[in-house]
């Protein structure tokens, strides 16, 4: 019989500010048992409403070098307000071994740090119908200055230019959808050969196999 090998995979998630990789993620954790969301790791101070090891892992800038120089993050990056924002092995790590998938929804910046390392996991880019239709997202969002909405856009159009060093690209016109194509995604490689192993425990196939290995079959009958 064939049974599946028991570490999850690591799964990254990108696409530009306001393409709605957050709202997929949420869809996605509630369709799918074993899938466990990585919680960043920041300096920066909280916002109203979050919540520390929820929304984000709120420590030290001091610990925060600490943990770069110990080498606990899979990928890191300082802003331009200089706080970082990271990713801790740790808890990947425990979740992986234990059959999770992981997702990590992070930026270009971070995505391509974790490529290098970790050649092996999936990569999924969130990419918007139109342009026009993310910026139309970014100003509904009603929370960010016009100048820094300015900034998101520019952005996003040097992020989009990176989507060929990614495995798959779904795009984000229906939520639904994008969702549904997204878990096509993850229960497709969950059947991938290169993540089985054909194990024949007890089984007369079993018995059959070891008997084709030591007996001369033509001059030596058998019977299971």
């Amino acid at each position: 019989m064939s049974k599946k090998k028991g570490k999850g995979s690591l799964i990254v998630l990108s696409g530009p500010s306001g393409v709605g990789k957050g709202t997929i993620c949420k869809e996605l954790k509630k369709q799918r048992k074993h899938l466990w969301l990585s919680v960043s790791m920041t300096t920066r101070k909280p916002r109203p409403n979050e919540q520390d090891g929820v929304d984000y892992y709120f420590i030290s800038k001091e610990e925060f070098e600490e943990k770069i120089k110990n080498h606990e993050l899979l990928e890191y990056a300082q802003v331009h307000n200089h706080d970082y924002y990271g990713t801790p092995k740790e808890k990947i790590a425990r979740h992986i071994n234990d059959g999770d998938d992981v997702i990590l929804e992070i930026d270009i910046e971070g995505a391509l740090q974790v490529k290098e390392n970790h050649p092996e996991a999936l990569f999924i880019f969130i990419m918007p119908p139109s342009m026009e239709e993310l910026i139309n997202r970014l100003i509904q969002r009603g929370t960010e200055s016009k100048e820094k909405i300015v900034k998101r856009f520019r952005k996003a159009y040097q992020e989009i230019n990176e989507v060929t060093k990614y495995n798959y690209v779904v795009i984000n016109d229906q939520l639904d959808k994008a969702v549904y194509k997204v878990n096509a995604i993850l229960t497709a490689e969950r059947s991938r050969v290169d993540r089985m192993e054909d194990i024949l425990l007890n089984t007369k196939a079993e018995a059959m196999h070891e008997l084709l290995v030591e007996k001369d079959l033509i001059n030596e009958p058998f019977q299971l």
